[in-house]
């Protein structure tokens, strides 16, 4: 039985989505793992410096912050809530312990969560990295 590569031509390779993610969560280009993705702490290069890919036209818009939050409070809330069973310390070294906590990690997570982001959309080709020969009505 011949395989389906060779019945119908040869099929164009599946990009692993897992290492675009991955790759961009590290703050690297989707497509070559080599080029910075950001030329700021959350701003886009407008094309990977190695490869060449286009950046530009990604749309993460409001998610990495969402997922940011997300993942900050489900860390960060329920440790807070086992230190104030464990030890019951005073309301003002709650705010003065978990508020830092909460901004740094926040800010941590920022970066990553927003280029995982952008390399799902590289490797989906949504938004800007559908290519030129794409529908721009399909993104609507």
């Amino acid at each position: 039985m011949s395989n389906a590569s060779e019945t119908y031509g040869e099929a164009a390779p599946e990009k692993p989505w897992l290492t675009a993610m991955v790759r961009g969560a590290r703050g690297k280009c989707p497509r070559c793992g080599e080029g910075s993705l950001y030329s700021s702490y959350v701003k886009t290069a407008p094309q990977c410096a190695e490869c060449g890919l286009d950046l530009s036209g990604h749309r993460a818009d409001d998610a990495p912050p969402y997922i940011t939050t997300f993942l900050v409070g489900h860390i960060t809330i329920p440790l807070a809530l086992a230190s104030k069973q464990l030890f019951d310390p005073p309301l003002w070294m709650q705010f003065a312990v978990w508020l830092p906590i909460m901004a740094v990690s926040a800010w941590a997570i920022l970066p990553a969560s927003k280029g995982a982001l952008i390399g799902l959309q590289w490797v989906n080709k949504m938004h800007g990295f559908a290519g030129p020969d794409a529908d721009p009505a399909a993104d609507a």
